[in-house]
């Protein structure tokens, strides 16, 4: 089963008495339990599409259905209510929040989804220790490194069990080692049944999905599997 299924979209933009068009007829299925990378240059259109998926913007025409739900003619709030249940972001900069500790930011979304207090403390202190950071939970951002940060985020991201992990550049604020470790928890999160969906524009990051899907000019030029594991991650325990 398809959890995105994205049917002919495009996404337009007005700019003074010009249409500037960023998606040209986007069609992309995705299958449940899938991890697949977007990958393009600046300007290709990936961000767009990526917050088309994220139900961050609305697509001009064509459709999408994000796990078995037509967001066509859905309103604000409507989408707003599907993607806080369905959706969890991992992005480059985190996006913690400085004041909250670890275990208040991944508490966030469960507050929007309107989970019980203990639940959800319980919920995020369950998520943390599945992480690496149950000793962490009470550090605010500013005292834990780059790679904790985003492992934080990626229990955020996990905290209401959702339907699909978007992925922005998730390694981009990290060093090469962290990176990598980051990397292979976001494939064991999709060993475990996430979907996975990760924007980049690196080859490399790219390699470590099941799929690529490449952006040219807001079209899709190149869509394939990848070989079972050719990845950087691989290639730098071969070169360690």
């Amino acid at each position: 089963m398809n959890i995105i299924e994205l049917n002919q979209v495009t996404k337009s933009y007005a700019r003074g008495d010009e249409q500037l068009q960023i998606l040209r007829g986007i069609t992309l299925h995705i299958a449940k339990g899938d991890f697949v990378a977007i990958i393009g240059p600046s300007g290709s259109g990936k961000s767009t599409l990526m917050n088309t998926i994220g139900l961050l913007d609305i697509p001009s025409s064509g459709t999408y259905t994000l796990d078995g739900v037509s967001t066509v003619q859905m309103s604000d709030n409507g989408l707003a209510e599907l993607r806080n249940r369905k959706i969890g972001f991992i992005f480059q900069q985190f996006n913690l929040l400085p004041r909250l500790s670890a275990i208040e930011n991944v508490e966030l979304p469960m507050i929007y989804a309107g989970i019980p207090t203990k639940q959800r403390r319980e919920q995020a202190n369950a998520m943390l220790e599945k992480l690496g950071m149950g000793q962490r939970g009470h550090h605010k951002p500013s005292e834990l490194s780059g790679g904790q940060q985003q492992r934080v985020a990626i229990a955020r991201a996990l905290a209401i069990s959702p339907s699909l992990i978007l992925a922005d550049e998730p390694t981009g604020a990290l060093d090469s080692k962290t990176g990598i470790e980051v990397l292979e928890l976001i494939k064991e999160l999709n060993e475990q049944g996430n979907t996975i969906v990760l924007i980049t524009h690196d080859n490399h990051i790219a390699d470590n999905a099941k799929r690529v899907v490449t952006l040219r000019d807001g079209e899709i030029i190149n869509d394939v599997r990848n070989e079972p594991m050719s990845s950087l991650i691989n290639q730098e325990v071969v070169s360690s």
